[in-house]
Parts: structure tokens; C-alpha cells; sequence
């Protein structure tokens, strides 16, 4: 087997920081998708936030929702679509890709 020229390593090692600073800021992006959606659907009743009340004091802070859901399943209800016999609480239905990024929000407030 050849040995790679001792230029090619910093390239290499240079390529994979890029790839990696790339991952990290998509991440960010989705969370900060699933920010601005949850605070349109969500927030004129639940807190949407690590801290705070919510509007109305029957709808629990969505900061607690991880402990009573699993998280990796809310994507898939949120496509599917979220009703609730609560008369206040809307139908909501989101497409893939931002039902993952309000899921990506929640798991990065979740206490």
C-alpha cells in the first residue's frame, strides 16, 4: 500500500473540519426552524421556552415534554398530525422535514 504525500494529511484533516463545521451549523439551522414553528403553533397556549409559564396554565410547558414522550416518536405524530379533544388545542400537521427540526428544537430545551 502507497503512503499519502505528507501534503494530502493537512488537506484531509482540513476537509473533515469542514464537513463537520457544515453538520454543526445545519444542526443549528434546524433548531432554529423548529424555534420559530413551535412559537407559531405552540406558543399561544404552551411555554416554548427552558423557562417561563405557559398562557394558559392547563397546557404543560413543552420544556417537560421529554418526560413523558418520547421524543423520537414525535416527528412521526407530528406528520401524522396532532389533535387533541382539547377545544382550544388546533389540528396541526407538519411535513417531514419540519416536523424534525420542532423535534430537534424541543430535545434542545428540554429540562
Amino acid at each position: 500500500m502507497k503512503y499519502l504525500p505528507r501534503t494530502i494529511l493537512p488537506l484531509i484533516l482540513a476537509l473533515l473540519a469542514l464537513v463537520s463545521l457544515v453538520n454543526a451549523a445545519q444542526a443549528q439551522d434546524s433548531i432554529r426552524r423548529g424555534r420559530a414553528l413551535v412559537g407559531e403553533f405552540c406558543s399561544r397556549c404552551h411555554a416554548v421556552a427552558r423557562w417561563g409559564k405557559s398562557p394558559n396554565r392547563d397546557a404543560l410547558p413543552l420544556r417537560t415534554l421529554g418526560r413523558n414522550f418520547d421524543l423520537d416518536q414525535f416527528p412521526r405524530l407530528l406528520e401524522r398530525g396532532i389533535s387533541s379533544t382539547h377545544p382550544d388545542m388546533p389540528e396541526i400537521k407538519f411535513s417531514e422535514d419540519d416536523a424534525h427540526a420542532a423535534a430537534a428544537y424541543l430535545r434542545s430545551i428540554q429540562r
